[in-house]
C-alpha cells in the first residue's frame, strides 16, 4: 500500500508514532486491530464484482497489514511496500519480480548466504545467469551485459561490512537499464533510505531490528513510483502475506525503533573501539570506526550505525574460537538479530565467497550488541578472551 503521508519534515521519532496510523487503519484506537481474516464478506454483489471493496481478500490485505506497509513505505520514502513471511522471501521476491528467464543480475559477493543459495538454486534453473562481484568495486561498468536487468546491493554487506557505493553503482545501473535492489537491513530506514540514493527497491528483513524483540518472522520491500507496480504484482501473483500477529508485534517494534537503534549504536561504538584495542583481536570489521576502509562511505550515506559488526581473533582457530564462544553468558549464540539481546556467532565468510576470497589471521566472529550495558557486555567478551587465550 502508497504510504499514509504527512509530516514529511517532522522528527524521526514523530514519524514512527505516526506513520501507518490512518483513521482508516485503526478508526478511534491507538493501535490497529489485529485481523485473523481468510474470507471477507461484501456487502453486494455490485461491491463484490466491481473490484472497489477496501477488502477482497485476507491474503491480500486487512487494516493490520496495510497499517505497517503505509508505515514502512512512508519510512523509506517509497511508493508502496509489501509484507513477506521472512526476510528471505523478502529478498526473493525482489529478485523474482525483476528477473526473466535469459536475464543476467550482479550479486556482491558479501550477499546474506541464503540469498546466495536462492540465486545458484532457482535463479539458474529458470535460466537466469548471476554473477558476483567485489562489493568495494565503485565501477561496475565492465561486468554490466546487455541482458543486465538487476544490479544488487547490500551495504553493509554480510558478515564482512564492506560498504558499497550506492548512488554511483545506482547511476551505472540504470544507464544500462537495469534495476537496483539494496538490502539496507542493517541500517533500517533511520540510518539510511537507498530510494533517496538511487536505488529503486529497498528490502528489509522485518524479523530483525523493526521487530526488535526476537519474537516474529517478517520481511517487507518497497519501491519507488517506477518499480512499485511490478513489484505489487509479483508478490500478489506469488501468494506472499504476512500473519496477522507477527505484523502488529512489528508494528509495536516500530514505535520504539529509534530509542532501541540509538543504544545499539552507542554500545556498539563503544564496544567495538574497545576491541580494537586489544592485542587478541587483529581487526574490528564495523562501518563506523575510522579504521573501516569504508568508513568516509558510511559518513557520507548513514545517518548512523547499529548493533551488528565483526572482529577477527588474531590466530584463532576451532579450539579458540570454542572456547571463546563458550565462555560467553551475556552472548547467545544464535542466528539472527536486531533484538534486544546480544548474540555471538562464528562467521564463516571464506565459505560462500566466490568473486573476493576472504582472508584473515584468525576465525571471524560476527557480534550483535544488545541492549545490555555496555560494561557488562565488555566484561562477558574479556571472559571469552581468556578462555581463547588458555
Amino acid at each position: 500500500m502508497a504510504s499514509s503521508g504527512g509530516g514529511g519534515k517532522r522528527g524521526t521519532g514523530t514519524r514512527l508514532v505516526q506513520a501507518g496510523r490512518a483513521k482508516a487503519f485503526t478508526g478511534r484506537f491507538v493501535n490497529p486491530p489485529v485481523v485473523h481474516a481468510s474470507t471477507i464478506l461484501f456487502e453486494n454483489t455490485e461491491e463484490m464484482l466491481s473490484g472497489k471493496a477496501p477488502y477482497g481478500y485476507g491474503r491480500r490485505g486487512t487494516p493490520t497489514s496495510r497499517a505497517l506497509e503505509a508505515a514502512v513505505a512512508e519510512m523509506e520514502a517509497a511508493e508502496g511496500a509489501v509484507l513477506c513471511p521472512s526476510g528471505l522471501s523478502a529478498v526473493t521476491l525482489s529478485l523474482l519480480a525483476f528477473l526473466d528467464a535469459g536475464d543476467h543480475c550482479l550479486l556482491p559477493d558479501t550477499i546474506y548466504e541464503p540469498g546466495r543459495h536462492f540465486a545458484d538454486t532457482v535463479l539458474t534453473r529458470l535460466g537466469v545467469a548471476v554473477t558476483y562481484y567485489d562489493p568495494t568495486l565503485t565501477d561496475i561498468g565492465a561486468l554490466l551485459e546487455p541482458r543486465t536487468r538487476v544490479v544488487y546491493l547490500e551495504s553493509p554487506g554480510s558478515l564482512t561490512f564492506e560498504v558499497q557505493d550506492l548512488p554511483a553503482l545506482s547511476a551505472q545501473a540504470h544507464k544500462a537499464g537495469a534495476v537496483v535492489i539494496a538490502d539496507a537491513t542493517w541500517p533500517t530506514p533511520l540510518f539510511q533510505r537507498p530510494i533517496e540514493l538511487g536505488a529503486d527497491v529497498s528490502v528489509q528483513a522485518a524479523t530483525k531490528y523493526l521487530g526488535g524483540h526476537a519474537d516474529v518472522l517478517l520481511g517487507a520491500v518497497s519501491a519507488n513510483k517506477e518499480a512499485w507496480p511490478r513489484l505489487k504484482k509479483a508478490h500478489g501473483a506469488l501468494g506472499l502475506c504476512a500473519g496477522p500477529d507477527d505484523v502488529y508485534a512489528t508494528l509495536k517494534g516500530l514505535r520504539t525503533l529509534e530509542v532501541r537503534l540509538r543504544r545499539h549504536e552507542s554500545s556498539a561504538l563503544e564496544i567495538a573501539g574497545w576491541l580494537e584495542q586489544r592485542p587478541e583481536v587483529s581487526q574490528v570489521l564495523h562501518p563506523g570506526l575510522p579504521s573501516h576502509p569504508g568508513h568516509a562511505l558510511w559518513r557520507r550515506d548513514f545517518s548512523g550505525s547499529t548493533g551488528l559488526f565483526g572482529f577477527v581473533g588474531r590466530g584463532w582457530g576451532r579450539a579458540e574460537t570454542a572456547r571463546f564462544l563458550d565462555a560467553l553468558t551475556l552472548f547467545g549464540l544464535g542466528y539472527s538479530w536486531g533484538g534486544f539481546e546480544s548474540l555471538a556467532v562464528p562467521a564463516m565468510a571464506e565459505k560462500s565467497r566466490t568473486a573476493v576470497p576472504w582472508k584473515a589471521d584468525g576465525t571471524l566472529i560476527r557480534l550483535h550488541i544488545g541492549l545490555e550495558d555496555p560494561e557488562d557486555l565488555k566484561a562477558d567478551l574479556l571472559a571469552g578472551i581468556e578462555a581463547a587465550r588458555r
